[in-house]
């Protein structure tokens, strides 16, 4: 969970220098793409052990 909020966290940061700093736009577009990159990493992981724990023992 913490790598997920780091990530995030360093996107938004990223996102107000490059939205603040003339002709630093490269890093708004870079601050994008990681938080979109960081957002479907987490639901992919969530969604894999949500899977995970729906799956029953058979009784035998």
């Amino acid at each position: 969970m913490a790598p997920f909020l780091i990530l995030i966290l360093l996107a938004v940061v990223l996102g107000i220098i490059g939205a603040a700093a003339e002709g630093l736009g490269y890093l708004l577009v870079i601050a994008i793409v990681l938080f979109v990159a960081t957002i479907a990493a987490a639901a992919q992981r969530w969604s894999r052990g949500s899977a995970r724990g729906k799956r029953r023992r058979t009784l035998r």
